[in-house]
């Protein structure tokens, strides 16, 4: 059993939801991202998933687009990110997923990505623009090399992509509570618990529910029907105000009060 399903059958036999937080690697900086998924480990994050920086990231909202920016301006790539995984692996145990786009792991080759990532310590992928029906190629690799690949599930999916995704997806599914790109809202979506229900009638992974969360009462309306709540852009942001200086320290604190939903 691996990283993630140890985490989602602790936080099943603890009777609490988890919390999974978000952050782009290389923002603001190499050093300081090391710094920052410590922070969110020592802040009592349950999974950390560490975003790839992209030129073109269609699925993102301006804060995590920006934070793409900031990291590829400070030299961050796909090889960089697998080295500060490496590098964050000595100090933390918690799962990490990689968030990336095809392009980056294509441009690498899926299999040298996939062996490297496992090296590097990393737990699952997330690769946001493949399909469930287009997946393999890219999921085939993850399979290979011990990596749980992860599928993203909106409203709009239907049950049989939800069935074939959790046939196919390990770990868990990521469902995003509302269609649009990411962002911090003042408000969950109101038909989250509905969306839950039905994606519980056709698949047996643990399902992480995201996208607009920002508060504690958000982590913790999100947890009264998924196993665990995805806070990313709300995090990032507190990154972008912090900067080199303090956002490992803040982004720790930060954490904690959104645990303290739970």
């Amino acid at each position: 059993m691996g990283r993630l399903s140890e985490t989602f059958e602790r936080l099943r036999e603890e009777k609490r939801g988890g919390l999974v937080a978000y952050v782009t690697a290389g923002d603001p900086d190499r050093a300081t991202s090391d710094d920052i998924l410590v922070g969110l480990a020592e802040g009592g994050a349950d999974v950390i998933e560490v975003g790839v920086p992209f030129s073109d990231p269609l699925a993102d909202g301006p804060v995590i687009q920006r934070a793409s920016e900031r990291a590829l301006a400070a030299g961050m790539t796909l090889r960089g990110v697998l080295a500060l995984v490496t590098a964050v692996r000595t100090k933390i145990d918690t799962p990490i997923v990689l968030f990336t786009y095809a392009n980056p792991v294509v441009r690498m080759e899926p299999y040298a990505f996939a062996a490297r990532a496992r090296q590097a310590g990393v737990d699952g992928v997330l690769i946001l623009d493949y399909p469930v029906e287009e997946a393999e190629p890219l999921r085939a690799p993850l399979v290979a090399a011990g990596l749980d690949p992860i599928f993203l599930i909106s409203p709009t999916t239907t049950d049989e992509r939800i069935r074939r995704s959790s046939e196919l997806g390990a770990g868990f599914l990521y469902v995003i509570s509302r269609l649009g790109v990411t962002g911090a809202r003042a408000e969950m979506a109101q038909d989250a618990g509905a969306l839950v229900t039905r994606i519980r009638n056709h698949a047996a992974l643990p399902v992480a529910l995201g996208f607009g969360i920002s508060r504690p009462e958000h982590v913790a309306e999100a947890c009264r029907h998924a196993d665990a709540a995805v806070v990313g852009s709300a995090i990032v942001n507190v990154i972008a105000e912090q900067g080199a200086n303090g956002s490992a320290t803040a982004v720790r604190e930060y954490v904690q009060w959104l645990k303290s939903g739970l």
